[in-house]
């Protein structure tokens, strides 16, 4: 068996591995024999990379992450995008613990673990482990976020042992523990898509800003030592700078993985070698008639259109690149291609308007109104389309943009955030400062005062649609609140997902979270 048929095997299985509990002592012996031999921990790894994909990079944490906020909506129209009301039910906060993205994320983050923990029975180099350790870590840190507990396999050699639960206070420690032990075997720099020393550094921000919120979800603390470690962590990130003036888009671009002077950690693309799924970022929101031809389905909502001024680079712009092979960049048309698609559309190879596909007669206007069920005259065109991934018009399958995980603007805001969090009234004149910089590179006039609240709505300015806003929302105590196409409070069993059905059918040591 060649050694990538070896890989393909574990990958298949590792998901389900993770968890069962009563696989065959067939099954156990098949797979051990499919693992002997010269197994190389660098493919292995490559392997453990790609194992983020599907969390990431196909919709699923996307989903749970955005669609539950009031940044993001998959409405139902007419008959496309119904599903058994799955995406109703994330937005509207009524899920259960069938739901498919649900099963789909905690599944992909567990074979994530269990991939980064087999690359490290292979006698791998230290920079191999650090890596591999690296990837388990934050695969682990998104199950504590988005589930509470985090199952762990000591044993990756006898399937038959159960897995243990890990509830948040211990995987807090795992995993500081765990990065603070890989520092030293990091590279210091190199392409965002291996981690590095500053990919550790901003985890470990993420674990120490959130820590009070996992240990109490409906009344977040926030301690001034972990403060003191999120400001400390920032100012020790260092190569990096804010894109310049016109260059927002730089970091989502299909050449991002060399012109970004922001992104710290992606996944990588590479038509002809290997990635994800991040074309699906301009499908999903992309109506038939648009080029190429989307599925017309996801859109943001007012709240979060309403918080851009006028002349804010990151509401939307004409954004050259040379991937662009259409008119808009040959000839000069310079229509917006990014940002957020609201109005009338006009075609990016003809510069004329785009009309609906039926009726056909309806201009193409992609209006701010939108319900969870749309139908009718506005079944094609309600609500504002969100690009943020300029499409790769130049690659014809696997599109080159790095899916970005981590970059240095969400640095400096949570460092912001931990400056007001640990000040005396809540107030940083450091803090606005950070805020400002990063505002007045996007275009946006300066804020003359800086609340917690303000800051909230700039991280959903600055990081919209790139999955932290669930997570921001239960930090502030908002996510809870009622809002557009959610007009309650919803229940505080909502500030955790369930333990998908699945899941628990499989290893006697998950138990359901408290409310469903």
């Amino acid at each position: 068996m060649k050694t990538y048929k070896k890989i393909g095997l574990i990958a298949l299985w590792s998901g389900l591995l993770f968890s069962c509990t009563d696989l065959t002592e067939t099954l156990n012996s098949e797979l051990e024999e499919s693992v002997t031999g010269n197994i190389d921990p660098g493919q292995l790894l490559i392997g453990a990379y790609n194992s983020l994909n599907n969390p990431y990079q196909q919709d699923n944490r996307w989903c749970l992450q955005e669609i539950s906020t009031d940044c993001a909506i998959a409405p139902t129209r007419g008959g496309d995008w119904d599903d058994n009301g799955t995406h109703r039910a994330i937005h509207l906060h009524t899920w259960n613990a069938d739901n498919s993205y649900m099963r789909n994320t905690f599944g992909g983050l567990a074979t994530a673990v269990y991939q980064s923990s087999n690359v490290l029975r292979y006698s791998p180099s230290k920079q191999q482990e650090a890596e591999a350790r690296f990837i388990r870590a934050l695969a682990m840190f998104d199950m504590l976020d988005l589930w509470g507990v985090v199952p762990f396999r000591d044993n990756l050699d006898d399937f038959r042992e159960t897995p243990r639960t890990m509830k948040a206070e211990e995987a807090i420690g795992f995993i500081i523990s765990e990065l603070n032990g890989i520092m030293a075997d990091l590279p210091a720099g190199g392409p965002a898509y291996v981690a590095n020393k500053n990919a550790a550094r901003t985890l470990l921000m993420k674990v120490y800003l959130n820590k009070g919120a996992f240990l109490q979800r409906a009344n977040p603390t926030f301690d001034a030592a972990d403060m003191a470690q999120v400001i400390t962590l920032a100012d020790q990130i260092t190569g990096y700078t804010l894109a310049a003036p016109g260059k927002y888009f730089d970091n989502f671009a299909p050449d991002n993985d060399v012109k970004s002077t922001e992104n710290i950690f992606t996944l990588y693309n590479k038509e002809g070698e290997r990635g994800g799924g991040v074309d699906r970022a301009f499908f999903t929101i992309a109506h038939y008639n648009m080029t190429p031809g989307g599925w017309n389905g996801w859109a943001t909502l007012g709240d979060l259109y309403d918080r851009f001024a006028k002349g804010d680079e990151r509401l939307g712009i004409y954004y050259e690149y040379p991937a662009d092979t259409t008119s808009n960049r040959k000839k000069s048309y310079k229509i917006q291609n990014v940002g957020f698609l609201a109005g009338q559309q006009t075609s990016w190879v003809t510069n004329k308007p785009l009309m609906a596909r039926n009726p056909a007669t309806q201009p193409l206007n992609f209006s701010k109104e939108i319900t969870i069920r749309t139908s009718g005259a506005t079944l094609e065109t309600a609500g504002i389309r969100v690009l943020k991934y300029p499409f790769d018009y130049a690659s014809l399958g696997q599109k080159n943009n790095d899916w970005v995980v981590f970059r240095y603007a969400d640095v400096l805001l949570m460092k912001a955030e931990a400056q007001m969090r640990s000040s005396a009234g809540g107030t940083s004149a450091a803090a606005l400062d950070i805020v400002n910089s990063i505002r007045k590179n996007r275009g946006a006039t300066s804020l003359s005062a800086l609340t917690l609240d303000i800051l909230l709505d700039e991280r959903s300015r600055e990081l919209y649609w790139e999955g932290w806003r669930r997570q921001d929302m239960i930090r502030f105590n908002k996510f809870l609140a009622p809002r557009l196409q959610k007009p309650y409070q919803s229940d505080p069993k909502y500030l955790l997902y369930p333990i998908p059905s699945q899941q628990l059918s499989v290893n006697s040591n998950l138990n359901q979270n408290e409310g469903y």
